[in-house]
């Protein structure tokens, strides 16, 4: 093979961008670059082959860092590139590639370089990491101990106050600022909350405890220090981030520390994607890119879709072209087709049930399997009545963005007791565990995690203790386990095993399903398998989690074909061949929530556009002509009518096919049909009024 062939099937955006700033074999430094990648547009494959050109030409792939979203991508991407790379190099491909050891997520990777500079910086580099109920928990107990849960007037809970810590961190900005824009409802509290956070910063350290938001927070921070900047960004010559349009202020800030001139360094996005601002990722990162440099960074845009027909396409462009600040790009595809998006009038929620539940199965007798079909919406709560209909239609169905794995009890049970083994000083841990015994309150876990703090060794401590009464018979067990995990004399994976031999029983009396939840425990013993050690086990596992509990992900463990629901922002980087928009009308598609500022309602037809290129061959979007609501304030249970979304506005509409359900049934002509027409609008002018 001639040595850039593997590039041939690359189109010219996308060899541009894959061979920018590499003029041949050593010679790959180039100057920063920003692709804008459309949606469809084959980022992946653009980024990969990107990664695959740098080594072929010469790059040490230990010298790479490739930052992704989740850990899976960067697996993926990593797959990628060795398959690329193996057409130019054979067999030395594995080799090399075995080397791009730092690819991963910007939370993983912070995790390994913090725990690669602890000394440096003042940490202990045994740290676990607190995920976000983790991280609530140890909130909720120092609002306890400030007083604060017993104001006169109700004070945040352990919910808000993380989210509002969280944004203020991930997001650059000062605390008044953050409760004025997003939790306004919060305003008052400002002098409480520093106090609050002050103290929750304190007891992290002194537990050595970390949450997401320090692993990204000291990262910045070490990124300040001229040393330790230099002694990181050192380790890499070219550095490569996916999703740009996801990323916050924190992670832009990183990106500058590590190439402050932008030397070696790309970043991959879609502005008309950028649609997570409630977990402070901004879009002006990826809109203000180029000038942060000098000179400016050069821009490729990928403006051919490879997934979408042509009408689609073209409705969806027109949908963004309203944006008020964007990259123009006109997305276009080789995939002519007649069918136009359909707008689809129905009267209420119910008869948009009834008309997706038959048109999926209209689809399926076509040959489109159900999980070839998705139903998408602004608000998990949106698809309530569909998910009625499609039970009692016998329908098989998974809804995205609902119980996480790693939210489940049990499972948070197990992994509390590898965290505090790994880690005493971990009190949320600690606290988990200690209450998994009968007869052990919170007052007598306060007490023994205060003994083994001040005595500094776990199991020390634990013996000298004497436990109360009713927990008596179950303290040697617990002690045992807890040595044995201790001189890991079982190794790893098998600590897993003892810690769950040791769970089964408090598993079988606290809930009442326990068979469903020992199969998760099952699986979870599974995935500990693929890592290399507990610690690795706990950070990456914390960072990443799966998707979702057995009991919870439903039908694919009993049927072979099952419909995908799911949020528009859980649907991101999907794609299914009929796509069905649920709730396309203003309250809904932008949110009444969303509708504050113009930066809110620019996201929101962000999100209409990210669901209209989810679909390859169909797309509905659906407009119920009036919702029932309940309670509204002195006004009681109503009918509220709607109207097509804003970002359809009439000079637009050419883009889209409508038509109404149900369907009108067919009458003899003349003077009958003319009567039932009458009759049947004057129906519908009365309910109005009702």
């Amino acid at each position: 093979m001639q040595p850039a062939a593997y590039l041939d099937k690359l189109n010219p955006q996308q060899r541009r961008a894959v061979e920018h700033g590499v003029s041949g074999p050593g010679d790959i430094a180039g100057g920063p670059l920003l692709v804008i990648a459309g949606a469809g547009s084959g980022k992946t494959s653009t980024l990969a082959h990107r990664v695959a050109h740098l080594i072929v030409n010469g790059a040490d792939p230990r010298r790479i860092l490739l930052l992704t979203f989740s850990r899976r991508a960067a697996a993926e991407m990593t797959r990628r590139v060795e398959r690329i790379a193996r057409q130019v190099l054979g067999t030395d491909a594995q080799a090399l590639i075995e080397g791009l050891n730092w690819a991963g997520t910007f939370h993983g990777i912070g995790a390994r370089l913090l725990r690669d500079h602890a000394a440096q910086i003042g940490l202990d580099p045994s740290f676990t990491i607190h995920d976000r109920e983790d991280s609530a928990d140890l909130v909720n107990l120092i609002r306890h101990e400030l007083g604060f849960s017993k104001t006169e007037k109700r004070f945040p809970a352990k919910g808000t106050l993380i989210a509002i810590y969280s944004r203020a961190v991930n997001a650059e900005q000062p605390l008044e600022e953050v409760i004025g824009r997003a939790f306004p409802w919060c305003a008052g509290w400002n002098a409480e909350l520093k106090a609050l956070f002050s103290a929750y910063v304190e007891a992290k350290q002194r537990q050595n405890v970390l949450d997401y938001d320090d692993l990204l927070l000291y990262w910045a921070q070490m990124m300040t220090e001229p040393a330790l900047a230099a002694a990181v960004s050192g380790r890499f010559d070219h550095v490569l981030i996916d999703e740009y349009q996801d990323t916050n202020k924190l992670q832009a800030s990183i990106l500058t520390g590590l190439k402050p001139d932008g030397r070696g360094l790309t970043v991959v996005g879609d502005d008309a994607q950028s649609i997570y601002s409630f977990r402070a990722a901004t879009v002006r990162n990826i809109l203000d890119f180029p000038g942060h440099f000098s000179p400016r960074a050069d821009t490729i845009m990928l403006e051919q879709n490879y997934r979408s027909t042509q009408p689609i396409l073209a409705a969806a462009n027109a949908v963004i072209d309203f944006a008020s600040e964007r990259y123009a790009k006109n997305l276009w595809s080789d995939r002519a087709s007649g069918e136009r998006p359909l707008l689809v009038n129905v009267r209420d929620e119910i008869e948009q049930a009834n008309f997706v539940a038959t048109r999926v199965l209209e689809n399926r007798e076509e040959g489109i399997a159900l999980k070839s079909q998705a139903v998408l919406f602004r608000a998990a709560h949106h698809s309530g009545p569909l998910e009625v209909e499609l039970t009692r239609r016998n329908i098989p169905f998974v809804k995205f963005g609902g119980l996480k794995f790693l939210d489940s009890a049990h499972v948070k049970d197990v992994l509390a007791v590898l965290r505090f083994s790994e880690n005493p000083r971990d009190r949320v841990a600690g606290f988990r565990v200690l209450r998994l015994l009968s007869g052990l309150g919170p007052a007598t876990a306060g007490r023994i995690l205060d003994q083994v703090n001040e005595a500094g060794a776990l199991l020390p401590a634990l013996e000298a203790v004497t436990p109360p009464p009713r927990t008596a018979e179950e303290w040697p067990p617990f002690l045992a386990m807890l040595a044995e995990l201790n001189t890991k004399s079982a190794g790893w994976p098998g600590e897993m095993d003892v810690v769950r031999q040791w769970y089964e029983p408090h598993l079988d009396r606290l809930h009442e399903d326990a068979a469903s939840r020992q199969a998760d425990l099952v699986q979870l013993a599974q995935i500990a398998g693929g890592y290399a050690s507990r610690e690795r086990f706990l950070t990456e596992l914390t960072l990443d989690p799966p998707d979702a509990t057995s009991a919870e992900a439903g039908p694919p463990h009993l049927d072979e074909d099952y419909l995908i629901l799911s949020t528009i922002h859980s649907a991101k980087g999907q794609e299914w061949k009929s796509v069905f928009v649920l709730n396309a009308v203003d309250g809904c598609i932008p949110i009444d929530l969303g509708v504050g500022t113009r930066e809110e309602i620019e996201e929101e037809r962000r999100l209409l556009y990210v669901a209209m290129t989810r679909a390859k061959d169909s797309l509905h979007l659906v407009l119920p002509q009036r919702f029932f609501t309940h309670g509204q304030a002195a006004r009681g249970d109503r009918h509220v009518y709607a109207a097509r979304t804003r970002f359809i506005p009439p000079t637009i509409l050419n883009r889209f096919a409508a038509t109404s359900w149900p369907p009108a049934q067919p009458v003899a002509p003349g003077v009958q049909a003319a009567e039932t027409a009458r009759i049947d609008i004057g129906a519908r002018m009365r309910a109005m009024w009702k």
